[in-house]
Formats: structure tokens, C-alpha cells, sequence
């Protein structure tokens, strides 16, 4: 995977989530999307979902915080880790 691939299929798909949701508002990589109260819990299903499909993260142990999933940046790092 290419540097900054991840980060942009990251982005495509809050960017659906967002939109599905009807909220066209902008949004950077260090956008709080959970915590600001953007995308709500079964939002957060649905993304760890697409992170353990397309990436292969493994969240079965629990080991990881809800602020790791707010911004792109953070779920990037999770990603990549």
C-alpha cells in the first residue's frame, strides 16, 4: 500500500458515512468526527467493521480507545501500526 492510501480510503469511506447521514460539511484529518458528535455508535460498528475487512485490524481484544476512531489521522495510525 502506497503511503497516504489508507489515509485516503479512510477518508472515502467517513466521507459515506457522513453523506448516508446527510451532513455535507467539510471535514480535515485531525476533524473530531466521534467525539464531535458527527457519527454516532452505529457509526463507529460500521467503521471498525470496514477496518478489520479492508485492513485486517483485529478489535476482538479491545485493544484500543474510542479516540484512536475520531479523526482520520488517529484511525490512520491504527491502521498502519
Amino acid at each position: 500500500m502506497q503511503p497516504n492510501e489508507s489515509k485516503q480510503m479512510i477518508r472515502e469511506f467517513l466521507q459515506g458515512l457522513l453523506t448516508q447521514k446527510k451532513d455535507a460539511r467539510p471535514f480535515g484529518d485531525d476533524t473530531s468526527l466521534i467525539l464531535g458528535g458527527r457519527l454516532d455508535s452505529i457509526d463507529t460498528v460500521e467503521l471498525v467493521l470496514y477496518l478489520e475487512t479492508a485492513f485486517g485490524v483485529k478489535f476482538a481484544s479491545g485493544g484500543f480507545q474510542r479516540e484512536q476512531l475520531d479523526t482520520v489521522n488517529t484511525i490512520d495510525a491504527l491502521v498502519n501500526a
